[in-house]
């Protein structure tokens, strides 16, 4: 005796069985979820979300909030503390770049100074 299994694919809003299903990943105020929506319901969603989605800004795949406030890796020193830290070490000899990140060792030269 043979076996045939069948997957019967359903759209999660209204239940309409058809094997032209779209899943659609959404997420909102840090709560992902996967609907299965026929075009009809696809559409529908669309037509409600695109203002949103053409006004909102990108974000890196997984780059999604979970909530709460960002973290900050942004050390004590400002941008302005960054250009007096370069004006030191110029007139102190101290070799530093005039564009990108300021090492340790220089900031730690300039607390000392300071």
């Amino acid at each position: 005796m043979a076996q045939k299994i069948v997957t019967l694919l359903s759209d999660d809003i209204d239940g309409t069985e058809s094997d032209d299903i779209k899943t659609v990943t959404l997420s909102f105020e840090g709560r992902s979820v996967e609907v299965d929506l026929t075009p009809k319901n696809y559409d529908k969603l669309a037509k409600a979300v695109r203002p949103y989605l053409e006004a909102g800004r990108r974000v890196a795949a997984g780059g999604g909030r979970s909530g709460g406030r960002r973290s900050s890796t942004r050390s004590t020193s400002g941008g302005s503390d960054t250009q007096k830290i370069r004006e030191w070490a110029e007139a102190n000899g101290v070799e530093v770049s005039s564009r990108g990140r300021i090492s340790a060792a220089v900031r730690e030269q300039y607390e000392a100074a300071h």
